[in-house]
């Protein structure tokens, strides 16, 4: 255990004057609320009896009289403790020792009272009894205020992801984004299951990773002695359960892919994934933009939402335009009917980086995602992608270069993905083999198994059928405008905490100087710091050895960064 602080002692010797006193500081008995804070302020009534519990996030201690604030799920009440009504006889101990001196702020207290209005208009409940729940031996990080200006809020991003219990507790707004998270999975299943279609379960523990090119996690099932995976994608499970005579299925898939972390990705997220039978890809982008326009509506109340510096509009209909023709407007090269060779060309010149092991589909995707994803702010459907690019959607009607796919773009990023799905079995075969050999020319994009169950499940017949996954995590971050996948986690994973390693005061100073910005040039941070440079060399080198920062080479020179 780190060493406590100082208010973290104080708090453990109130904790043994609390037993002393015969009062369990964590009670087991049931404490009978009848009031949440949002209910007594909008059925209000003076004088009205009610029992209430939460944090106590404030108290001002004013002789005889005290007030304070209490916090609950629904928000916060201001409470009025008065020596007199509390403790009514001679023996003033509750009032005077139990709430002065041994509570604190952050503690769980139930409260039994009566509302009153104070002098200057606000609700409040004046306290006729109270039960300390829980003792809380650990101060919250509360900001402080002072002529309006705030100090020490609980901002720093790495703290807040680590302790998420203590930033939902003092940054009220962090909890609005959670509660539209879920107000976003509950209209999404409410369209499906008001379309019919049914929510169905399928394995995370998989014998082979399928239905997405990814890196899989892998683990070891003992009984069995076999490898399982992690799943990536859950669309081959979903198509076998079409193929079993479901209309249309869908999942909220948690997947997992052993791959880079940064502000879109995390490797555990959380996809939406739905098949519907007897429909292609055209029907789907209607459902697809009715869908998210119902969403919108449902957690923000307008089909509109901010992200960064754009206005987004998620009303239908959406634009469509073939990657084909995007790739010609923002490039001027025309990608169709091309060779590999012509397309690897085409990337050089356009200032792209390219392998021996891209093939033409992962060359186009490179071309797609360098010059035109990052152009398509509003919702776009762009369609028709190459073939080499879609191993599992059925060949264009009209082009046998092209699938029938699309994916939805907003602000830059791919949100939905969508194909008519392929059900020949034999096409289907012949996709995997190809992709096999991309994995072996070292494609690490490229699927390496063969899922030879699930190829004997179209032998038996899959219906025509269209399919969509939605990443939902992204998709809340476009509906609550923030830039981070780690704002829409409740715990995101982190790199393991790092144990207290004592600074000089000199190595603190521009480590808070190097926090400000994350990356500065190595003579610019040292000229901030002021230090002479037998001090400046000591500071840096005890950053760079405790791991705090790292100086990279670039072509402007020399950068520290700081490392979280």
């Amino acid at each position: 255990m780190s060493q406590l602080s100082e208010q973290e002692l104080v708090r453990r010797e109130k904790l043994g004057k609390l037993r002393e006193l015969g009062i369990n500081p964590y009670p087991a008995d049931l404490y009978p609320v009848n009031h949440t804070s949002k209910q007594i302020k909008e059925q209000f009534e003076e004088g009205k009896q009610v029992i209430i519990a939460g944090r106590l996030m404030m108290i001002k201690v004013q002789g005889k009289a005290s007030f304070a604030q209490l916090q609950d799920s629904e928000g916060k009440i201001q409470v009025y403790f008065n020596r007199d009504e509390i403790c009514p006889g001679e023996d003033k101990t509750k009032y005077n020792d139990l709430f002065k001196k041994l509570i604190d702020f952050g503690d769980f207290i139930g409260i039994e009272g009566e509302l009153f209005v104070t002098q200057v208009g606000e609700k409040t409940v004046k306290v006729k009894d109270f039960t300390l729940l829980s003792k809380a031996l650990k101060p919250l990080p509360l900001p402080k205020e002072k002529d309006g200006v705030v100090y020490d809020a609980f901002t720093d991003p790495e703290q807040r992801y680590r302790q998420r219990y203590a930033d939902l507790v003092v940054n009220p707004n962090v909890k609005q984004v959670f509660i539209k998270r879920t107000k976003l999975f509950n209209a999404m299943r409410q369209f499906f299951n008001d379309a019919g279609y049914f929510e169905v379960e399928t394995p995370v523990l998989q014998p082979i990773p399928g239905g997405a090119a990814a890196r899989p996690f892998i683990t070891h099932h003992n009984t069995l002695d076999i490898p399982l995976y992690m799943r990536i994608a859950n669309e081959l499970y979903l198509k076998r359960l079409i193929v079993g005579g479901f209309d249309g299925v869908y999942e909220f898939s948690k997947n997992f892919r052993n791959e880079g972390m940064d502000r879109t990705h995390n490797p555990e997220f959380t996809a939406m994934e739905i098949y519907v039978s007897y429909k292609d890809y055209n029907w789907m982008m209607d459902f697809c933009e009715r869908l998210l326009e119902h969403c919108a509506l449902a957690v923000n109340g307008t089909t509109k939402a901010t992200f960064g510096e754009h206005e987004v509009d998620f009303k239908a209909p959406y634009a469509r335009v073939t990657m084909a023709d995007a790739i010609k407007h923002f490039t001027g090269f025309d990608i169709t009917g091309k060779t590999e060779d012509d397309i690897r060309q085409a990337a050089i010149d356009l200032g792209i980086e390219v392998d021996a092991s891209m093939g033409k589909g992962k060359l186009i995707d490179e071309i797609f995602g360098e010059k035109c994803e990052g152009n398509y702010i509003q919702p776009t459907f762009i369609t028709d992608y190459p073939k080499e690019m879609s191993p599992l959607c059925k060949e264009h009607r009209d082009n046998p270069e092209l699938t029938e796919r699309f994916e939805l773009m907003v602000c830059g990023k791919e949100i939905a993905n969508a194909y008519s799905e392929l059900n020949d079995p034999i096409d289907q075969r012949e996709r995997f083999e190809h992709q096999l050999k991309l994995a072996e020319k070292g494609d690490d994009e490229a699927t390496e198994f063969i899922d030879f169950d699930f190829l004997r499940a179209l032998e038996y017949g899959m219906p025509p059928t269209s399919g969509m996954g939605i990443g939902m995590d992204r998709l809340i971050m476009f509906l609550t405008n923030n830039q981070s996948i780690q704002e829409v986690l409740f715990f995101p994973q982190m790199k393991p905490e790092k144990k207290p390693v004592a600074l000089s005061d000199d190595a603190k100073a521009i480590f808070d100087i190097l926090k400000k910005s994350e990356a500065i040039g190595l003579s610019e941070l040292k000229t901030q710091s002021g230090l002479s440079n037998k001090k400046w060399d000591k500071s840096i080198k005890e950053l760079t050895k405790n791991s705090h920062a790292k100086v990279e080479k670039t072509d402007e020179g020399l950068l520290v960064k700081v490392v979280l």
